[in-house]
């Protein structure tokens, strides 16, 4: 089952922390105090690093009742607790609070199409407010879709009086999570800082290969037999955030560049709506530019 099967009973912790004795103990043991049932429990430890990652997916059923707040305040006490008792970082996040999911775009449509059906077919359990774009392209995609539309044209003389204007209005928008479907523009330290592993971005190429503008060239120049795709979280470093899905497909030596372009494109949507659904879902932590990802 997928998180958008399960009821608004339903929570999901993630927490990572030096890895010790009593870990799974511990948190089962505080879950349990609460009243809650554990419906999944997944870990991974890192022996290398020596740290411990867990998400654990449970239920509560007093969070649909009349005192639904206070049941989230103590189970956000209950984890706090365990969380300082081991120095765990740790995130909660509530079923029935559906992220709010800002979609960035340029010209190209191919992405965002996907992402709005798949979310209209409730694949993507989330709420789509906002369409961002730097140009007027798009904007029947998002009529069609019922989502607003926002234009900001972006040149070197206005870049960081536009960021500053767009950071606010996903603020505005109580904004979780930022989508570049083929967002062709490079954002700026101050942006991934506002929004640190809450943006994820489709790289057009199988990174760390074919890092840049134009990866379907330089794979046709190479002669390569698989051209991929690489959905990752964005930082200052361009095209090296860490890495949460990766896909390929097989071509060959009869393949133009167009022909790359048009297969390529059919594995950057499958890559993207998977990573986007996989943070969704609470399934992504991140460690030294790395990524753990539960299966889902």
């Amino acid at each position: 089952m997928s998180a958008h099967d399960f009821p608004e009973t339903t929570a999901t912790l993630l927490v990572s922390c030096d890895d010790c004795p009593g870990l799974v103990a511990a948190l089962a043991q505080a879950l349990f105090n609460q009243g809650a049932n554990i419906l999944h429990a997944d870990q991974h430890t890192d022996t290398v690093a020596g740290k411990f990652f867990q998400r654990i997916q449970f239920d509560d059923p007093e969070l649909a009742g009349a005192n639904r707040v206070a049941a989230a305040n103590r189970l956000e006490a209950t984890v706090r607790t365990v969380g300082a008792r081991y120095a765990m970082k740790w995130w909660l996040h509530f079923e029935k609070q559906p992220r709010r999911v800002a979609i960035f775009v340029s010209k190209t449509d191919h992405c965002l199409y996907d992402l709005l059906l798949r979310h209209r077919s409730g694949e993507l359990r989330c709420q789509i407010p906002l369409i961002v774009s730097n140009h007027e392209s798009l904007r029947p995609v998002a009529e069609q879709f019922g989502v607003p539309f926002r234009v900001f044209p972006v040149d070197a003389e206005n870049k960081a009086t536009v960021e500053k204007q767009e950071i606010a209005l996903l603020q505005e928008e109580k904004i979780d999570l930022v989508v570049m479907a083929r967002y062709m523009q490079i954002l700026s330290e101050d942006f991934t800082r506002c929004f640190e592993e809450r943006i994820i971005n489709i790289h057009h190429s199988f990174l760390p290969a074919f890092a840049g503008g134009r990866p379907y060239h330089q794979a046709h120049e190479r002669g390569v037999k698989l051209i991929g795709a690489t959905a990752h979280y964005a930082t200052s470093d361009l095209d090296e955030g860490p890495i949460i899905e990766q896909d390929v497909i097989h071509v060959s030596h009869r393949e133009s560049v167009a022909d790359l372009v048009r297969l390529g494109r059919d594995v950057e949507r499958t890559v993207l709506s998977r990573a986007v659904r996989l943070h969704l879902e609470s399934r992504i932590l991140v460690h030294d530019n790395r990524t753990v990802v539960f299966a889902g």
